[in-house]
Formats: C-alpha cells, sequence, structure tokens
C-alpha cells in the first residue's frame, strides 16, 4: 500500500529541523500524517494527526528508557505538523519573510511513565484552539495502550522582524 507524502514532506520538504524536517539527513525524519478528515467534528475539521515513531540505541536515557528530551522534540514536532495542517486548511500560510506559519511559543511536558527505547511509539496530536495569532495543541506518546508523555503546545503566529 502506497502511502500521501508526509505532512512534513508536503508543507515543508526542505525545512532543517533536527527532529521532523525533511531536508535533515542526520535528524530524527518524523513523519506525520492527517487522522480521519471531518469525522464527528462536524465542521470538517480533522481529528488530528498520527505518526510513529522508532527511537535509535543513542536515545537511551541511560536507564534503558527513551530520553525525555528525544520525548519532547518529538510531541513538538509532531504537535508543528497539526498546526502547519490547520493553517494550511484555514488558508493561513507563512507570512512574507517567513519559512513557516507558526513557531513554538510554548511546550508543557509532562512523564506519566517510561517509554521504550527499542519499540515503535505512536503520537497524536489534535489543535484544541485556533485563531490566526495563535493555536494550542493537546498531543501525545502512546505506547503498549497507555500514554508515555503527554504535551500542551502553543504555537504563535512566525512574524518576522527586521
Amino acid at each position: 500500500m502506497t502511502r500521501m507524502p508526509s505532512i512534513q514532506a508536503r508543507l515543508y520538504p526542505d525545512l532543517p529541523c533536527f527532529g521532523c524536517g525533511p531536508g535533515n539527513a542526520k535528524g530524527l525524519q518524523l513523519k506525520s500524517y492527517p487522522l480521519g478528515e471531518g469525522a464527528g467534528s462536524g465542521d470538517g475539521s480533522p481529528e488530528g494527526v498520527v505518526a510513529a515513531f522508532t527511537p535509535w540505541p543513542e536515545h537511551d536515557n541511560g536507564l534503558g528508557y527513551l530520553n525525555g528530551g528525544i520525548i519532547g522534540t518529538v510531541l513538538d514536532c509532531h504537535s508543528a505538523a497539526a498546526v502547519m495542517l490547520e493553517a494550511e486548511r484555514r488558508g493561513w500560510p507563512p507570512l512574507p519573510g517567513a519559512d513557516l506559519a507558526y513557531v513554538t511559543a510554548g511546550l508543557d511536558v509532562r512523564f506519566l511513565r517510561p517509554a521504550p527505547l527499542h519499540d515503535t511509539v505512536q503520537l497524536h496530536a489534535v489543535v484544541t484552539e485556533a485563531d490566526e495569532p495563535q493555536m494550542t495543541v493537546a498531543v501525545e506518546l502512546r505506547f503498549d495502550g497507555k500514554v508515555r508523555a503527554e504535551a500542551t503546545a502553543v504555537w504563535k503566529r512566525w512574524r518576522p522582524r527586521s
């Protein structure tokens, strides 16, 4: 089965971000996809975005689990996919001089239980509030049916300054 291009590959194919940038060969190369356009929302909004991430041995926290910094990175970058997709849907492209429409303004991460180092984890993000100046995203890292970490990400419209 051929899958459509990831949100990252479609919307920002040359971005060099360590976590999700297709333009960074040494990065994590996170790939996020829309989940069920419009089902149950009544307004045509997506139910969120999903991704799978397989940690590398180098992502060890020293105790045999996934490092918290890597968890924070994939939560941040996966929330970016939800925000960029929402911005595209609403017709909010990057402003002149900006590489992206939005940038992370805050990330409140909560570590609930250890995340595995040697197994693929699932990511799920949903835009919970959206207006042009700012968006908020709820994002989770899951494994074996349990939420291992969750975050609230706040994204602000990127307004380049000279």
